[in-house]
């Protein structure tokens, strides 16, 4: 009979098992990839490194998975090991979390600003618009 130390210990190691495989794979993608998922993810990229680093207890939020595949380009075979780790990490959440609303990216075309700190604060205040419109369509259902 497994104890809830053991069943902890082993939803702790499954966590560090799928923060590892998406740290491994953020590692090898181009430089800004960990940006651009901040940015989809409507995040900061402190919350992106939370969630690849198994030294912070922060599980990776269900509905955020379809959103990282996609922006990291997550292989088959890493896609397969990383949902295994996360069902065993947090049992029946995937589940729950299919079936609300599906989410997409959508790319823009902006001009640039001239300035980092500039094109990150246009870069937000798309993404806050675009986070507020979903509420409102959602509220109106």
């Amino acid at each position: 009979m497994n104890t809830v130390a053991e069943i902890a210990g082993a939803e702790a190691s499954a966590m560090a098992e799928y923060k590892g495989i998406l740290q491994r794979l953020l590692d090898n993608r181009p430089s800004g990839t960990r940006q651009r998922l901040a940015l989809a993810l409507g995040k900061n990229r402190s919350f992106v490194s939370q969630i690849t680093n198994a030294s912070y207890a922060v599980p990776i939020p269900a509905p955020h998975i379809e959103t990282i595949f996609e922006i990291v380009h997550f292989p088959p075979l890493e896609r397969q090991a990383f949902l295994a780790a996360y069902d065993r990490a947090h049992p029946g959440r995937l589940q729950r979390s299919q079936t609300g609303r599906r989410i997409r990216t959508a790319t823009l075309h902006v001009p640039d600003l001239g300035s980092e700190e500039r094109n990150r604060r246009l870069d937000q205040m798309l993404t806050d618009v675009a986070v507020q419109m979903a509420r409102i369509i959602e509220d109106e259902k």
